[in-house]
């Protein structure tokens, strides 16, 4: 397994919408594998394949049973009730904000040996598949904030950059 690159903000790759898997191949399953490694390295609990440069529709994340769950071609097929709650990012480091997102949410997808594979999740599980899923279409967690908030947060990033490293004991999404 290696360790990838994860994107920052400012990354045109981060703002595309990722294409579908074909088929899961043993190049998807070794992604896959690397994804969960650097997720794990970055002190994450989910990971999206955009956030390394890859612009495919996958993503790993940790269900909270230390048990990380690759997902391919992950969709929302049902979603209800509505929540708000602190998010981070590993591609906007030290950046943290509330936002608003469904309480539940239905996910399909395949998983890493290409079978179906439905998932229900509700309260922080299912703000986790939001995030990702957002990441495989192109939109960033500041992208669901007010645009006071969200040009703040930008100013900022553009007058202090990134810490080196996200601070003990934040996980970011």
């Amino acid at each position: 397994m290696a360790l990838l690159l994860v994107r920052l903000y400012g990354d045109p790759m981060l703002r595309r919408r990722a294409e579908p898997v074909r088929a899961v191949t043993p190049e998807i399953e070794t992604l896959l594998d690397d994804m969960v490694e650097t997720m794990y390295d970055s002190v994450g609990i989910g990971l999206a394949a955009p956030q390394v440069g890859i612009s495919l529709r996958l993503l790993v994340l940790d269900e909270g049973r230390g048990v990380p769950r690759a997902y391919v071609n992950p969709v929302i097929v049902e979603q209800g009730g509505e929540v708000v709650g602190e998010e981070g990012c590993l591609s906007l480091p030290g950046i943290f904000a509330d936002v608003r997102r469904a309480q539940w949410v239905v996910v399909e997808a395949q998983d890493r040996a290409g079978g179906p594979l439905r998932q229900r999740a509700s309260g922080f599980l299912a703000r986790v598949f939001q995030h990702e899923i957002d990441h495989l279409d192109g939109i960033l967690f500041i992208d669901r904030l007010d645009k006071v908030t969200r040009d703040r947060i930008k100013r900022r990033i553009k007058r202090e950059g990134f810490p080196e490293h996200t601070p003990a004991g934040a996980l970011a999404l």
